[in-house]
């Protein structure tokens, strides 16, 4: 089942891929800076400035953006790429299958590219697969992955690029599967953020992202364990960076990327997810996002609201958001909005008319024998007619089907058999006749 998912799968990644316009090379500016959009919305509280070019803080249930600075400008990923290798992954295949290792992951294992050194042959589960993905970061796994998913490389990119489109990520264009450079591979800190909590939904996705510690076995081509230990400073609680309540996310570098980090903390049932993009050193894409973090669960509070939530600076009040509802679907969705800017929904469905019963003749009754005008002469006679009613009705209209229809095969019988006796007694005269 899950082969033929896949087939469907990437056909339609081809298809799709074949519909859009070539990409051009990115209009990536390196150079350009952000100011925190957020800062800028009247009432609302301000966050300090981060050092990376850009960067997003956004809660992980509802989507809303509570920090912003460049959010939505393009910039390199780097190996922050594998968290949508991941998603498309775990959706398209299963943990207990094999990935025999070709040249195609095998060119990866190189001084300059992060590897487990795999070699051509090699087999692996898809389990190991995964967690080498992420935790070592290893590029020749992410092609071996694409390939063994999408048939082909670049089929596997297509159905990246796809996705990423359903989620509504609107500035990312991935070239490959690992994030090794390439001018027409980017991203933006939503978009990323958008991924994230795309893939937060996944139960395997989220079991591997949170996920410090593994070792892959020894395979039919290395005899040794391969010991797997998190590269992400947050997560790590012998880290001087490690954060609170962090439950995983995924680090890249490059020249022209910099340092990108994405991550998850939660607390008190709310889960951030802040992304930096272009730091100097990982220390800063760290502190930034720590930054981002004490931002959110200092400032803000969740608030239930029908079929959702919304994120309230503390100290406001929810009557003082302003509402737009929408039927859609069978259902009324409700946008609240702090001022002019979008805080939360709720969906709930709509309520359909109850058609109101007939009256029954045990309610008739009832209401007959509830009037206080009645003489209990009266009564007496009413119930009695509608006694003989019940019963007649009951022997009548409430008779079975099956009932009625041998009821009406014996009336016909009768009728048959009067018929005979007739016709015999004529017969009988007629003799008499004839013989006295």
């Amino acid at each position: 089942m899950k082969k033929i998912k896949k087939v469907f799968m990437i056909l339609a990644a081809v298809s799709v891929a074949l519909m859009l316009p070539v990409h051009a090379m990115a209009a990536v500016d390196l150079n350009a800076k952000y100011d925190i959009s957020t800062n800028q919305i009247q009432g609302w509280p301000a966050g300090a400035d981060i050092i990376s070019d850009t960067g997003v803080l956004m809660d992980a249930d509802t989507g809303v953006v509570l920090y912003n600075k460049g959010a939505d400008e393009q910039r390199y990923p780097a190996s922050i790429t594998k968290i949508m290798t991941l998603l498309v992954a775990v959706e398209n295949s299963s943990m207990d299958e094999q990935v025999t290792f070709t040249q195609t992951g095998v060119q990866n294992v190189n001084a300059d590219s992060s590897n487990i050194g795999t070699q051509v042959g090699e087999v692996l589960s898809m389990k190991d697969c995964l967690y080498a993905l992420i935790i070592k970061s290893a590029n020749d796994v992410a092609a071996q992955i694409a390939e063994h998913i999408g048939g082909t490389e670049q089929a596997f990119i297509d159905m990246m690029n796809q996705r990423a489109q359903e989620i509504g990520c609107t500035n990312t264009h991935f070239a490959n599967s690992s994030g090794l450079p390439d001018d027409n591979h980017y991203s933006s800190a939503r978009d990323m953020a958008l991924i994230m909590r795309e893939g937060l939904k996944n139960d395997d996705f989220r079991t591997v992202i949170g996920t410090a510690d593994y070792t892959i076995q020894p395979t039919n081509m290395n005899a040794q364990q391969r010991v797997l230990h998190t590269h992400h400073p947050m997560f790590a609680p012998e880290s001087g960076f490690y954060y609170q309540g962090c439950i995983g996310g995924k680090t890249g570098t490059t020249v022209a990327a910099g340092h990108t980090l994405v991550t998850a903390a939660t607390r008190d049932n709310t889960t951030y997810i802040a992304v930096t993009m272009r730091a100097a050193d990982l220390a800063n894409s760290c502190m930034d996002s720590t930054a981002m973090f004490n931002y959110g669960f200092d400032n803000f509070t969740k608030t239930e609201v029908d079929g959702g939530s919304v994120l309230l600076p503390k100290g406001t009040d929810l009557n003082s958001l302003t509402k737009k509802s929408e039927d859609v679907n069978g259902k009324t969705e409700t946008s609240y909005y702090f001022g002019e800017y979008l805080v939360g929904s709720g969906s709930v469905a709509q309520a359909t008319a109850t058609p109101t019963p007939e009256p029954t003749a045990a309610s008739d009754q009832e209401n007959t024998e509830g009037s206080e005008t009645e003489t209990a002469a009266d009564q007496t006679a009413a119930k009695t007619e509608k006694s003989t009613a019940s019963k007649e009705s009951s022997e009548t209209e409430g008779m079975p089907v099956l009932r009625k229809i041998l009821l009406g095969i014996m009336a016909v019988m009768i009728l048959i058999l009067i018929a005979l006796l007739v016709a015999l007694r004529i017969k009988e005269k007629k003799h008499a006749n004839k013989y006295r």
